[in-house]
């Protein structure tokens, strides 16, 4: 019968794998793969577009998203990708769950939940400092980031480091941004992450095998978070 092989790599390779070779045979492609018409001559347009975006973004004269979108529609301009291309390439679902996600978070700040929580986290690590603080929210959002998505985890934890950012007096920034990357440090179970779980199977891991790598690794992403941050965002 033979084995069935994950294979990740260039699609033109993988192609030429199942033609010349005669031990293996390629099952099935991405369906992006027939789609795929690379553009090698509006690949300068496309880095003056990225450039540009990102030199936008430095500046802090306009908004991210404004930058952004003009990155996106002088793509469209040059040529670079046409419209059903770029509709194709919107991940519906990461929106969906995004917008879906904000009335919980909005439900938390009506309700007082943001409050519960800031208060609860102000009693274990508030009188040790900011520091401290950083800490106790990459805990708590990596905790949560176990059970569900990333993107969900961000979403809901965000108003209540802001909170407590304010409750203590200091900047906002080094406190969403351990919630940026706590919601990412999703390394602890095999389904805390899609990754993980696509890894699982092939990889014949165990779910012990998660939690031997997994948490010594989230450990020091935690430290490293709580010592760095702080330097690049000053409180």
């Amino acid at each position: 019968m033979g084995d069935i092989i994950l294979v990740v790599g260039n699609w033109k390779l993988i192609t030429l794998l199942g033609q010349k070779g005669r031990d293996f045979v390629v099952l099935n492609m991405p369906v992006e793969v027939s789609e795929a018409s690379p553009a090698h001559s509006q690949a300068p347009h496309a880095i003056f577009c990225l450039v540009l975006m990102v030199a936008l973004m430095l500046t802090d004269e306009i908004p991210n998203t404004v930058a952004a979108i003009i990155a996106c529609l002088l793509m469209g301009k040059f040529r670079c990708i046409d419209a059903e291309s770029a509709y194709k390439a919107i991940h519906w679902p990461s929106i969906i769950l995004i917008v879906g996600m904000m009335p919980f978070a909005l439900a938390l700040q009506k309700t007082g939940g943001v409050d519960l929580v800031v208060k609860g986290l102000m009693d274990v690590g508030g009188g040790y400092g900011p520091y401290m603080m950083l800490g106790c929210l990459f805990v708590l959002c990596a905790t949560i980031g176990l059970f569900i998505s990333n993107t969900a985890t961000a979403v809901l934890m965000a108003p209540i480091a802001l909170a407590a950012a304010k409750s203590m007096g200091v900047s906002p920034y080094p406190f969403a941004m351990v919630i940026a990357m706590a919601a990412s440090a999703a390394f602890m179970t095999p389904v805390s992450s899609p990754v993980n779980t696509l890894v699982l199977g092939p990889g014949n891991y165990t779910f012990s095998d998660f939690v031997k790598i997994g948490v010594p690794f989230t450990v020091i992403v935690m430290a490293v978070c709580v010592v760095m941050i702080p330097m690049l965002f000053p409180f």
